[in-house]
């Protein structure tokens, strides 16, 4: 059974094996993602992908914690939109650094970074961290949804660089809080532009990346049941991404 580090007691947090466990800490954003997802978007779709992640190494007997999300996040993409609060890529590395600390101190050895916060200013601050909680001595691990072999695997429209608030997105929400789904989704018209291609051409915005409403892709094509595969295949993602930390056990 997976331990939901924010309901759970010290107690129980004490009788996990600390020296196997995984420690799985979802990354999000609070961002504009359309005029139909809230702002909380890549907070649920981190935690889905945590828990189904962690459905899966627990089914294989290996102890699982999720940590409380982090819902601040470097967001420049998005910085001009009502509601978007961003904070500095520094200031995510020490927090993320710090928080491995943390847990080294108290015992657990493996780590898990699972993010659906994409903005390019997260990502190299998320790797940063990374590579010096490695150096420090933890195992950790950051599956980048990015990284092609990994976009693929999220459909057409992931891997085309047109999917934020997208058909993907808005697929995923639909599944896991479709209460917070607006009804204009099924209206709003594709917009195939695609991020990937801008952030390549230097563009450092979604207004200068095609997106004035903060989408991109097909969010009228969104169903909740492609939203509960796509959360089953995240899961499988952050599986293939954490068994490694075990290779000697």
């Amino acid at each position: 059974m997976t331990l939901w580090l924010a309901t759970a007691t010290w107690e129980e947090v004490a009788a996990l094996d600390r020296a196997r466990a995984i420690m799985i800490a979802p990354l999000g954003a609070t961002e504009a993602h359309g005029p139909h997802l809230p702002l909380a978007t890549d907070v649920i779709i981190a935690e889905a992908m945590a828990r189904s992640g962690a459905d899966r190494l627990t089914a294989r007997g290996i102890p699982v914690a999720v940590l409380p999300s982090l819902a601040l996040t470097p967001a420049p993409f998005a910085a001009a939109f009502p509601g978007t609060v961003g904070i500095r890529a520094e200031t995510l590395g020490v927090v993320l650094v710090d928080m491995a600390q943390g847990l080294a101190a108290q015992g657990f050895k493996r780590l898990v970074f699972v993010s659906a916060h994409l903005d390019p200013a997260h990502l190299k601050a998320v790797h940063a961290a990374v590579t010096a909680i490695a150096a420090d001595g933890m195992r950790v691990a950051f599956p980048d949804l990015t990284r092609k072999p990994l976009a693929i695997r999220l459909g057409e429209e992931f891997a085309s660089g047109a999917c934020h608030a997208g058909r993907f997105e808005t697929s995923i929400v639909l599944a896991e809080r479709p209460e917070l789904v607006r009804d204009i989704s099924r209206d709003l018209p594709p917009n195939p532009s695609s991020l990937v291609t801008a952030i390549r051409s230097g563009q450092t915005t979604f207004e200068e990346a095609g997106g004035p409403r903060a989408y991109f892709g097909w969010p009228a094509d969104a169903t909740a049941e492609e939203g509960r595969a796509l959360v089953s295949e995240l899961g499988a993602i952050l599986e293939e991404a954490a068994l490694p930390l075990l290779a000697d056990d």
